[in-house]
């Protein structure tokens, strides 16, 4: 499925140039947000995504695809952030790397037929997740084949307690691993000293550094397949979509979150994707 597609390949090239050359002193210096900034905390519509690509690379950039998945409670949590974090996203991707990347981003099923397409999948908020059979064999069959997900920001037990048992439907036998801060998604491309918890706006301007009382740190943990290869990575208890979506909202929620670990490790997560 992944293999037979152009885009791996073409990523490959293309991600082994992200400004491998670059100190993380020059990001600091070098990284700044695009004036949006909105104190009264309205909504914003995110980076204005209308750049054109390559006509040989229309099939092949990277396109960053949000996961419709199905779960309890009274709101659709898959669409957490949306749309902000995935225009800005994509947007700080081609402004801070060379590669191909789309302007429009996409929302997915895990029981599309093309769900091949796209060899990075993001899942957010999954504390409430409640998998359908079909959904549990289309994201077994997406990642056994060379595909890629992201799970991010939830928080506390109970919601890890959720997301467990429906990705262990996913991989009976697979248990999912704490990743060392010393594993390459934590410097491949840039260099961070630490695992990050990152809050939400609203929760980081009443003052709180955590979410929740049982989530005082974070946890980042792949699964991976019989030769090694990470398919999943699990971003527990931090939230890096916010520090995408909420970048323009305060300068400096901007500079502690969204320069300082968000995009950093947003942008080694999928290089490291799409070069393993």
């Amino acid at each position: 499925m992944m293999k037979s597609k152009p885009v791996r390949i073409l990523c490959l090239f293309l991600a082994i140039t992200l400004l491998g050359g670059v100190v993380w002193a020059q990001f600091q210096d070098g990284f700044r947000s695009r004036g949006r900034f909105n104190r009264d905390f309205s909504p914003t519509t995110g980076a204005k995504n209308d750049w054109e690509i390559n006509e040989k690379f229309q099939h092949e950039a990277f396109r960053f695809a949000r996961v419709k998945y199905t779960s309890y409670g009274w709101r659709d949590k898959w669409r957490t952030d949306f749309p902000e974090s995935d225009l800005n996203l994509p947007h700080r991707l081609r402004e801070l790397t060379s590669m191909e990347v789309h302007p429009e981003s996409v929302i997915v099923e895990l029981t599309d037929d093309n769900l091949s397409d796209y060899p990075f999948l993001y899942i957010v908020e999954p504390g409430q997740m409640n998998l359908t059979e079909g959904e549990v064999v289309g994201l077994r069959t997406y990642l056994q084949n060379g595909g890629f997900l992201m799970v991010d920001d939830f928080w506390g037990e109970e919601e890890w307690q959720t997301f467990y048992h429906n990705i262990k439907r996913v991989f009976p036998d697979r248990e999912p691993e704490e990743l060392p801060l010393e594993h390459d998604i934590f410097h491949l491309v840039y260099d961070l000293a630490e695992k990050p918890m990152i809050v939400s706006i609203g929760t980081w301007m009443r003052g709180s550094e955590t979410e929740r009382w049982d989530a005082d740190e974070p946890h980042y943990k792949g699964i991976f397949d019989d030769r090694g290869r990470m398919m999943v990575v699990i971003c527990h208890n931090t939230d890096l979509g916010d520090g995408w979506e909420e970048e323009g909202v305060d300068p400096t929620y901007f500079k502690e979150y969204s320069e300082r670990f968000a995009y950093p490790l947003g942008i080694n997560i999928i290089t490291y994707a799409m070069t393993h």
